[in-house]
Parts: C-alpha cells; structure tokens; sequence
C-alpha cells in the first residue's frame, strides 16, 4: 500500500526576500524535498517585521530562481502588521495536514505572530512544530524581548540547535520545560527534544570552474592576497574592528587587499521624509521598548576607509549582491573575515565552507566550536585589534589548504540535516 508522501511546511521568509534566514530557509526546503517520499511548502512572510522599520526586505536584483525545476509550492500569505493573515496562515497549513512545521526563528520580535500561528496548527491539527533556533536570547534584549521569546518558544514540540550554547540559552529561557538533547533527531516523549546540529554547508551557491579569478580581480583593482568581508555591514560583525586590523596589516604589506562586499543594513531607502520619518520613529520606539541604547542606524564603519588612508587597499561593493554574483567574490579571495562581536551560527560562515574558504573569526559564540585553530582558520580575541591583525598576517604566513575545509565541514551537509529532522 502506497502510502501519502510525508508533508512538510517550512515557515518563514520565501526566496524572494533578502538575507540569509531567506536563503536558509529555501536550502531547507530543497534538502527535504530531495528525500524520498515528500511534500514540500514554503509558507512565506508578505511582510515580515513592523510597517514602521526603514528597511527594504525584498530581494529586487536576483534572477536565479533556487527552486525552479523542484516539487516546492511557495505560498505568500503572512503580513507581520495584519493580524487577520495570522488567521489565513494557520488555516492555511493546517489544511494541509502537515507532519511538520518547521519555524524559523530569528528575531524575537517576530514572537506574537508566530506564537498564535504555532498554537493555533495545534488546534486545527496534530502537526509537529518544530522551531529551528538561530537565536534564544539577544544580546542586550529587553524585557519584550524576552516575553515574545517565551511566547512563541512555548509552542514548540521540537527544537533544532545549531550550537551548544543555544541548547544552554534555551534553558536558561525556559528553566521550567524538561528537554532531551540529542544529534541524532529521536524524539522523547517525556521531554521537549533538542536535537542539537550545525548550520549547513549552503550548496545554492556554486564555483563556476570557468570563472577567470585573474582578469577579475585585476579589474576590481585587488592585489595578490585578498581577505574578504561579506554580507550585510552591521555592527556586531564587527566590521569596524576589522578595518583597523587590516591596517596594520596593510602598513606591513604592500601585496594585500580588503575586499568588502555588502549592503549596510539601515540605508536602504531613498532618502525621503517619510523615511527619515520612519527612521526617527523606529529608533525613539527602540529605546522606549526595547532597551536600545545605540541607534546602529548612524554605524558607518566604511567611513574609516579614509581616516585610516586605506583607499589603495580596500575594495568596496556596498550594495546587495545578487544571487548569481555571489561566486565570483568568494572565488577571488583567500579567506574570510568575521571578525564578530558576538554569533549565532552564521551563514557566512556556512556559504564561505561552500567554496573551501578558511575563516578567521572572533573566539565568540558557536565559532570555536567550528573553527579548529590552525586547521581550517584562526581564531582571534573579540574586540581585540591587535590579535586580529596577528592572525590576518598569521595566515598570510601560514595559509590553510581548501582541503582542510572540506575536511572540516564533511559532516555538515543538508541531507544529513533534513534526515535528522525526519528521523529517518
């Protein structure tokens, strides 16, 4: 007897959006939707954060289509700032009839919608609702913070950790719940079950052997050794420390470039009032509620380009990169640069082991957990700009293998991961 094929929704950002819990939860769905005997829906956010934040979300420059040619449906429906699409989203997925729910979570304030979503599939239907952690407890949350958390985390039957220190947060969030912590995927029935995994090599990005690295970097002005900063420029990746350390790199070396590829988060928009507007109003109600005391829309770390005297040296893209661009920046490189104030497992990190690039981190967070010292990068002292430009001239001295990477990373693999959500 042929029985129906196991039916999964992966909720959160479809790939239309930017950033990496978009392109996370699209390398997801495509892993599940390779095993045998599946059904895959993408039930994605229309708007995913408060009308009032001055950010563009969506992705308006890619063309690549990542699940073109898949089983995938991708289903539009949940605006953040209408609570009657709460309503059509939870009525929507369970008629489905899922086995599994998979959260993505993310941001904390993301917690009332997702929390009345998650009770009510409990409701309509016995589906499994997982929540996949890529934080429990921001870093200088406030007390809201912490209540949207808790609500939304509470719904939960199963959880997925990418690091130790998540499974040790979620406890210190939750004290109350009993859980059982595993790698494996069993789920306990008298505990709440963690199963404790990593963050995926993302295989959505890929070399292109044809790629002529040479005449591209003679092109964008690099010189032989370039490191590599990617992503969106927010404070805690600590891009500013990471310039000052290349600058004593760079006033030791004349053969060595800093390649800085992103978009900075909070600029956006046009520079109209009703988004200076929007500005002034999302950081005042920052600081009412949410206990933020530094507005990090004003952090422009590029400005020490030229304070630093760096122009010969420093190469910036500071714009979204779209999708099909995204090789040709990790194919010039020798290493990458996350030089973090603080981490959750990072997709950076993820996407540089994709193309056998070593790393050079920050020892906070999941990092030493994934950075083995020597091997496959070197680790640094947070906030530390004299250690970090020691391990920047470190690997200049003692470069790593690709092999190293590939080495290091053999186990981190999406099917092993999806396999492990389906127990199978």
């Amino acid at each position: 007897m042929q029985h129906r094929p196991k039916r999964i929704v992966c909720f959160g950002p479809g790939p239309k959006f930017k950033g990496g819990i978009s392109d996370y939860n699209t390398a997801l769905a495509l892993a599940l939707d390779k095993l045998e005997n599946t059904e895959v829906h993408i039930v994605s956010w229309t708007q995913q954060y408060p009308a009032i934040i001055p950010r563009e979300f969506i992705d308006k420059k890619s063309k690549t289509d990542f699940i073109s040619g898949t089983g995938i449906k991708v289903h539009y429906l949940t605006n953040y700032n209408n609570p009657f699409t709460w309503f059509a989203t939870a009525d929507f997925i369970a008629k489905l009839q899922p086995d599994i729910v998979i959260f993505q979570w993310a941001i904390a304030i993301q917690g009332l919608p997702l929390r009345w979503i998650a009770s009510q599939i409990h409701k309509k239907y016995k589906a499994e609702n997982i929540f996949d952690l890529h934080f429990v407890i921001q870093k200088e949350g406030s007390i809201i913070d912490s209540w949207f958390s808790k609500m939304a985390l509470k719904q939960a039957d199963t959880y997925i950790a990418h690091a130790y220190k998540t499974v040790d947060e979620l406890k210190t969030l939750l004290p109350a719940q009993k859980y059982a912590v595993n790698e494996t995927g069993l789920r306990e029935h008298n505990a709440k079950t963690v199963i404790k995994l990593f963050h995926p090599v993302y295989d959505l990005f890929k070399e292109k052997p044809e790629f002529d690295a040479a005449a591209f970097k003679e092109k964008m002005g690099l010189k032989k050794h370039v490191f590599l900063f990617f992503g969106f420029i927010r404070k805690y990746k600590g891009l500013h420390y990471a310039l000052e350390a290349f600058s004593r790199v760079a006033a030791r070396r004349d053969d060595v470039s800093f390649l800085i590829c992103g978009e900075s988060f909070w600029k956006t928009l046009p520079d109209s009032l009703m988004n200076r507007l929007k500005k002034w109003i999302f950081g005042l109600l920052k600081k009412i509620l949410l206990n933020k005391k530094e507005d990090e829309s004003d952090y422009n770390p590029l400005a020490l380009i030229d304070d630093l005297k760096l122009q010969e040296s420093v190469v910036t893209v500071n714009e979204f990169i779209a999708n099909e661009d995204v090789h040709q920046y990790f194919q010039v490189c020798d290493a990458v640069i996350l030089f973090y104030e603080y981490a959750t497992p990072s997709g950076i990190e993820s996407l540089s082991y994709n193309f056998k690039k070593p790393i050079l981190a920050t020892k906070v967070g999941h990092f030493p957990e994934t950075i083995e010292d020597g091997f496959n990068g070197y680790l640094a002292e947070a906030g530390d700009t004299d250690s970090m430009a020691e391990v920047m001239m470190k690997y200049l001295d003692h470069p790593l293998p690709a092999e190293n990477v590939v080495q290091k990373t053999r186990e981190m693999s999406w099917e092993k991961y999806a396999r492990a959500i389906l127990n199978t």
